[in-house]
């Protein structure tokens, strides 16, 4: 407990210093208060510091997309990186952005609601410029966009979200869709002015302009997948996902790969005069292969399957009778290898 003095205490102490017996540095300082922590009731941080890390992890990977791919569509250096992740209202952000910008409103299915992309000024010109045939260069006024310019600012943002529903991809999902672009900030009103949002603010560097993309997610947008943001959710699904969603697409992207299938019927060995010597007609006579025997047929240079030849309509074709066993395939690849030697 802390001690009390009495007023005769008090009274001696003063005398004392007024004496000189005692220093005032001498004189107890009351002990420390408890550190008292404010807490704005208008601004209740709803973004734990691990969520809001996920956050700028899923973003520098987009960032990385939207480098390679704006380089590639605008044929100039194009340089993306997460420069913050913070947490705000929804009225400061739209209050620290300049008026006119490009603000394209995205619907972000399966969450509800909507967020915002906002382009820089410089930035967009700079695009515009540049797939006009310029050399990139920022607009010297501010101005609204034209309607070829919003047309062609349509296609860029349409390119740049195929990229962010791959950086979400270990999260959810996320299929994001352009709904509208404005240029005025204040005809943007997704959400009340005193809800929380995530901004994401990107550092973009196109040729020698550099200008700001922010990208601006609602709480009430995100809070259905909120417990998803975490460094344990994320890992695990990056895991996961290497066995599973990662092995689909590889399997789908597979499946489209064009392969050299060849029925083979037999082999032998011949010399570069012989080769040389054969004309239409000649019939050359395969060791121990009989007209009844099943050819096999190869995927590449492996053999995979036992055929025979038939045909289809006006085609010849082959039909496949057995699918080879891997010793079977080891034994016909020794085979092979020993007719060549």
């Amino acid at each position: 407990m802390t001690e009390v003095l009495s007023q005769d205490e008090i009274d001696q102490l003063l005398t004392a210093i007024s004496a000189g017996d005692v220093e005032a540095e001498e004189v107890p300082k009351p002990a420390e208060q408890r550190k008292i922590k404010i807490y704005d009731f208008k601004r209740p941080d709803k973004f734990s510091k691990e969520q809001i890390r996920t956050v700028s992890i899923m973003h520098e990977t987009f960032a990385r997309l939207t480098t390679t791919s704006l380089s590639a569509q605008l044929r100039s250096l194009v340089q993306v990186h997460v420069a913050s992740v913070d947490q705000l209202t929804y009225e400061e952000f739209i209050r620290s952005i300049p008026n006119p910008t490009t603000l394209a409103v995205i619907n972000m299915d399966p969450l509800k609601g909507s967020a915002i992309l906002e382009i820089d000024p410089a930035i967009t010109f700079s695009i515009i410029d540049r797939l006009f045939g310029g050399k990139g260069e920022s607009a010297k006024v501010t101005r609204d966009l034209t309607d070829i310019e919003q047309s062609v600012m349509e296609g860029i943002i349409v390119r740049v979200l195929g990229n962010m529903r791959e950086a979400w991809s270990q999260v959810i999902d996320l299929r994001p869709r352009l709904g509208q672009i404005e240029t005025n900030p204040q005809f943007a009103q997704i959400v009340p002015p005193t809800e929380m949002v995530v901004l994401v603010t990107l550092e973009t560097k196109v040729g020698d302009v550099e200008g700001m993309m922010n990208f601006c997610i609602p709480y009430l947008t995100i809070e259905p997948i909120i417990s998803k943001l975490s460094a344990q959710y994320w890992y695990s699904s990056v895991r996961r996902g290497a066995t599973t969603e990662n092995l689909n697409i590889l399997r789908e992207r597979l499946s489209t790969v064009e392969v050299t299938v060849v029925a083979e019927v037999g082999s032998m060995q011949l010399t570069v005069r012989e080769v040389l010597a054969l004309s239409v007609g000649d019939v050359v006579r395969l060791p121990n292969v009989r007209a009844t025997d099943p050819m096999v047929l190869k995927i590449g240079n492996q053999p995979k399957f036992l055929c025979k030849p038939g045909v289809v309509g006006k085609k010849l074709a082959v039909q496949i009778i057995k699918k080879l066993e891997e010793a079977e395939e080891e034994e016909f690849e020794e085979l092979t290898a020993e007719g060549e030697e």
